[in-house]
């Protein structure tokens, strides 16, 4: 903790005079005074330094730790203490955006190698170097579609789409008056309703989103909705979850044209909800068209290799008019710390982390249908699941958190029945948590 510095009566006096003004008085004389606070503000009394330490201490004791099951989006993964130790080098705990990218070799580099990491990872032709988070890189990759498919104006998206992404791809589009339109997912499997698909293809649709695996954690039908892709001649947006990639098809094996994803995954803590990663990917043929960053790899002329900005389209460097973004940061830091995790697992490690993650999820299923539950859909499911409970899940929530558990998220809560909860599962679960977790939720219903 860094202590507290505060300015002497002489350093308060100095700094007025340089503005120019003889007291603090002065210089709120523009504010109106009917708009000034008259009074007092119900403030505590000061504390010292030690004491704000033991307050915020015993705040922080208050806390309960739960064992997460709970998803939708951002994941308990296990981060390796050497990902902390190498991206809190002051080279790049401090770096920033590489304004000056000439001389920001370091940035550029690791910019480059995050960028090289995610296309192996998806089977994408090109990446560029992070967004803010999954919603923002879904909603970004929806207007790309809209540039690239101009005259187009109908976009396509699922029941079956995380509730807060489609908030955002809501938001995104609102201003711009582009008709959105849900696709029904099948009762039964909870995939995608391919008729219901096909009924609302038409020459006006510039691109269909999906999820995969989607926010019920079912695994969609990809060769089938491939197969209409290339019939009908529409953009194809996928957003995944990165892990998922180690065991399913990415997304370049199947069709798609821009690829986005979380990266909170990818060696991210929860940190209650963010600064998380927006991972953006696209075909080569669309590159003019992609938002945010992107490094490229040269030589200069006595050939040696190095690193320049080789894309960046938000209007901030460019005409407002030729920009594709407003977005204003890379989320450098957050990229790089996916490009360490990425690194030090390696290929067989992110498959581990993946099958450890799957079997866990499908042990768990089969102990709840033992122990009475049911299963709400009957697609294939990666590491995360719906559970049907025979009580409204928030109150089930709520009783297994006096157990320990953090038992998943109630779908109620984005208009899905009551009765549904999301259940997700990562390597970190054991086997005697699982059980604890069955057995308590048999005693609370």
């Amino acid at each position: 903790m860094h202590p507290f510095l505060p300015l002497t009566d002489e350093d308060k006096k100095q700094m007025l005079k340089r503005i120019g003004v003889s007291s603090f008085e002065e210089l709120l004389r523009e504010i109106p005074e009917e708009a000034r606070f008259k009074g007092q503000l119900k403030l505590p009394p000061a504390l010292s330094e030690m004491e704000v330490e033991e307050l915020l201490e015993d705040i922080a004791g208050r806390n309960r730790e739960l064992i997460l099951f709970a998803g939708g989006g951002a994941y308990d993964h296990y981060i390796p203490k050497a990902v902390f130790h190498i991206v809190s080098r002051p080279e790049f705990y401090t770096a920033y955006t590489p304004y000056q990218p000439e001389v920001s070799q370091g940035t550029l580099q690791a910019m480059y190698e995050y960028q090289s990491a995610v296309c192996e990872l998806t089977g994408m032709d090109i990446a560029n170097a992070s967004m803010y988070d999954g919603g923002s890189a879904l909603a970004e990759a929806a207007l790309m579609a809209l540039r690239i498919r101009s005259g187009k104006h109908r976009i396509l998206y699922p029941a079956s789409l995380n509730p807060f992404y489609r908030d955002v791809l809501r938001t995104y589009l609102h201003g711009q008056s582009i008709p959105l339109q849900e696709i029904a997912y099948d009762d039964s499997t909870g995939q995608m309703d391919l008729d219901d698909l096909l009924d609302k293809l038409g020459d006006d649709v510039a691109a269909l989103i999906i999820q995969n695996p989607n926010f019920f954690g079912v695994v969609e039908r990809t060769d089938e909705i491939q197969r209409i892709k290339e019939e009908k001649r529409f953009l194809l947006i996928v957003s995944f979850d990165p892990i998922s990639l180690s065991l399913l098809s990415p997304p370049g094996e199947y069709g798609a044209d821009i690829a986005v994803g979380e990266g909170q995954p990818l060696g991210l803590p929860l940190s209650f909800g963010g600064p998380y990663l927006g991972i953006f990917t696209a075909k080569r043929d669309y590159i003019r068209q992609m938002p945010g960053r992107m490094s490229g790899a040269t030589v200069d002329v006595e050939g040696r290799r190095g690193f320049v900005m080789a894309l960046q389209t938000r209007e901030q460097h460019i005409r407002r008019e030729r920009a594709t973004s407003n977005i204003c940061t890379n989320q450098n830091l957050c990229a790089l710390t996916s490009l360490v995790y990425m690194s030090l697992l390696g290929a067989s490690g992110l498959e581990e982390v993946a099958l450890q993650s799957m079997y866990k999820a499908h042990y768990m299923a089969e102990e709840l249908v033992k122990a009475g539950f049911e299963m709400r859909f009957s697609g294939p499911f990666f590491r995360e699941f719906v559970v049907k409970l025979p009580v409204d899940a928030e109150g089930v929530v709520d009783k297994m958190a006096s157990r320990g558990f953090h038992a998943g998220i109630p779908l109620g809560r984005f208009g899905f029945d009551g009765n549904l909860l999301l259940v997700a599962l990562t390597e970190k679960r054991k086997k005697r948590e699982i059980d604890g977790y069955v057995e308590a939720l048999r005693e609370v219903i």
